[in-house]
């Protein structure tokens, strides 16, 4: 102990720069180092048949101890609706001037599930799976992505029974339902985008998971789920410009406009926010990039502390 202490600092520098040269000859590197962008995505693709097996571990745990097991997928969001329904087309009669409100409804209930559930799950990626992230070596990206995946596979479940209720209530299938697969493609870069910045932010303070399902409701409540924003805007003209620039730009309302567009034929253009598809790629874009390089460059601080 005392011959460490009194080695000289050259000494100790000397040894060090030894050290390092001997971790390059034999190709050695630090443990949990923060790769190269490119290089981080490479691994990250390497491990994308993880990513769809533990989402769809995920989602077959999910409801494993229900008698129901996984009808509750669909008779959750449906049970949801059904309560926004009574709440909000009955008994404040949101549904006045809305054609079709039923699918109106569970399309936009279906969708916004979709962007809360896949944020929620992205806050608790790193901290609700640490273990994991201590144990094993990883591109810690794989986490949020695929809880994200996980909500996508929940929604497609859903989307069969939206189908049904289309066909119910009298709305004919057309090919202008595919135009779902661009706009969930969209909304699901966007989904993982945010829930990687959340996952980093809840990596170091978990009590961002407390906070946000009051920032959720309150998004979800201007996101024109339950009601139209142009019959809102329309009965309010005394807004001001920029409070009906900020409701059309919402990104989630915009994935909810054009998956209504896709699905209910009574849902026409001229509902749409103008420059829609711009606006969800711009969001898709934005998220997505601008959310997966915040996370990559804390790669190295997960799991320690």
């Amino acid at each position: 102990m005392s011959q460490v202490l009194h080695t000289p600092p050259q000494a100790r520098a000397e040894a060090h720069e030894d050290l390092a040269a001997l971790a390059a000859r034999h190709g050695l590197s630090v443990s949990g180092a923060r790769p190269s962008l490119p290089e981080y995505i490479r691994q990250l693709w390497a491990r994308r048949h993880f990513i769809t097996a533990f989402a769809t571990a995920k989602l077959t745990s999910q409801y494993s101890q229900a008698k129901l097991g996984q009808v509750w997928q669909v008779m959750t969001p449906l049970l949801n609706a059904a309560v926004y329904y009574f709440i909000f087309g009955v008994l404040l009669q949101t549904k006045k001037n809305v054609p079709d409100y039923i699918p109106f409804l569970v399309t936009g209930v279906f969708i916004w599930t979709f962007t809360q559930s896949s944020i929620m799950a992205g806050t608790k990626a790193i901290s609700g799976n640490i273990g994991l992230v201590r144990a094993l070596h990883f591109p810690r990206a794989a986490l949020p992505i695929s809880f994200c995946l996980q909500q996508l596979q929940q929604l497609l479940f859903s989307m069969a029974a939206l189908v049904l209720i289309l066909l119910v209530v009298g709305v004919p299938p057309a090919l202008s339902w595919l135009l779902a697969i661009p706009a969930l493609a969209l909304q699901f870069t966007f989904n993982a985008g945010v829930s990687l910045i959340l996952a980093r932010l809840g990596a170091k303070t978990p009590d961002i998971a407390q906070l946000m399902p009051f920032v959720l409701r309150t998004w979800m409540y201007v996101s024109g789920v339950m009601w139209s924003i142009d019959i809102l805007l329309s009965q309010h003209s005394d807004l001001p410009s920029w409070v009906a620039d900020v409701l059309r730009a919402n990104p989630t309302a915009v994935y909810i406009d054009l998956m209504r567009f896709a699905l209910i034929d009574s849902f026409h253009a001229d509902s749409l926010p103008p420059h829609v598809w711009a606006t969800a790629v711009g969001w898709a874009l934005l998220a997505g990039v601008g959310g997966f390089i915040y996370f990559w460059k804390a790669e190295e601080t997960y799991g320690r502390g």
